[in-house]
């Protein structure tokens, strides 16, 4: 068994982590514990939180938004980001520290099944809509992102009855790892360096 720790930015990642991503890695023997920064996600918050934590773990990650991320960068990108994490982590957390950076943010994943979505908030007439704003980004979730205002999670909560923490873990798990995986280059790339790990 291999035992990771992810630094996640809140509570609805918290539990996806627990209620959907945990089962998943757990059958492959990667036994994972996301612990919550709260939010206000910083490259010096990320630096002392995984310090706090690596002691405890075989390897540490993270799971943050890219949306939610303050103090970026001109240019920023997942990858600039990611980097930054990793280069400002203490020496003897580097070598065990794979840092994820979600696009654009947590929500978007959940536009890997229109009818997941529509499923969950119970409302069969979202089904076209997300349909039609996955169309927008080439059938790629982790490009929706227009602006501030139009988020993944801007969307979902202007023109459904979404809830972050209740809906967005559910939502994750009728959808299920598999096609989230299928639908979403950058967090498939993440999964696979995590299962790595087990070899």
């Amino acid at each position: 068994m291999v035992r990771i720790g992810i630094s996640v930015e809140g509570p609805t990642e918290e539990i996806f982590v627990k209620k959907v991503l945990a089962p998943y890695l757990l059958v492959r023997q990667i036994v994972i514990t996301p612990i919550s920064m709260g939010g206000g996600v910083n490259v010096d918050k990320a630096r002392g939180e995984l310090k706090k934590i690596a002691n405890s773990f075989d390897y540490v990650t993270t799971l943050y938004d890219f949306y939610g991320f303050s103090r970026k960068e001109d240019g920023e990108t997942k990858a600039s980001l990611e980097q930054r994490i990793l280069d400002a982590a203490h020496e003897g957390v580097q070598d065990k520290l794979i840092p994820y950076v979600q696009m654009y943010e947590f929500e978007g994943l959940l536009f890997s099944s229109p009818e997941a979505i529509s499923n969950v908030l119970m409302d069969e007439q979202l089904n076209q809509w997300a349909v039609e704003i996955l169309a927008e980004f080439d059938n790629n979730p982790e490009l929706i992102n227009n602006s501030v205002e139009t988020a993944p999670s801007k969307r979902l909560e202007r023109d459904t009855g979404y809830r972050k923490t209740t809906h967005g873990p559910n939502i994750a798990k009728q959808i299920g790892i598999d096609k989230i995986r299928e639908m979403c280059p950058g967090f498939n790339d993440w999964v696979t360096r995590l299962e790595g790990l087990a070899v």
